[in-house]
């Protein structure tokens, strides 16, 4: 099984989740991708950087969690995982009204 969690600085990336992600996860047979968060337009929430998310794998790896850092791609142009919105947060799905 995989799990993916996205970091979000001050929010999901402390001591407290660290443990509560650990103890959640030891004793599966599982993997566990942290994915850097993109920044949106409109999206209160901050990036991690890369040393912090680093230290968060290798803090888990020592908990004996097996763990994989993912890439993040295009955030140069807006077209990373979760910026290609097209500005319609909060908005009616076309043709359903």
């Amino acid at each position: 099984m995989t799990f993916e969690y996205v970091m979000l600085k001050g929010v999901n990336d402390g001591e407290e989740q660290l443990r509560a992600l650990s103890k959640l996860l030891r004793g599966w047979l599982c993997h566990l991708n942290l994915i850097p968060f993109n920044p949106a337009a409109g999206l209160p929430y901050t990036a991690c950087s890369a040393r912090e998310i680093r230290q968060f794998a290798l803090r888990l790896e020592a908990q004996g969690i097996a763990v994989t850092v993912r890439s993040s791609m295009g955030a140069d142009v807006a077209a990373a995982c979760g910026q290609l919105r097209g500005g319609r947060v909060g908005h009616e799905h076309p043709g359903k009204n």
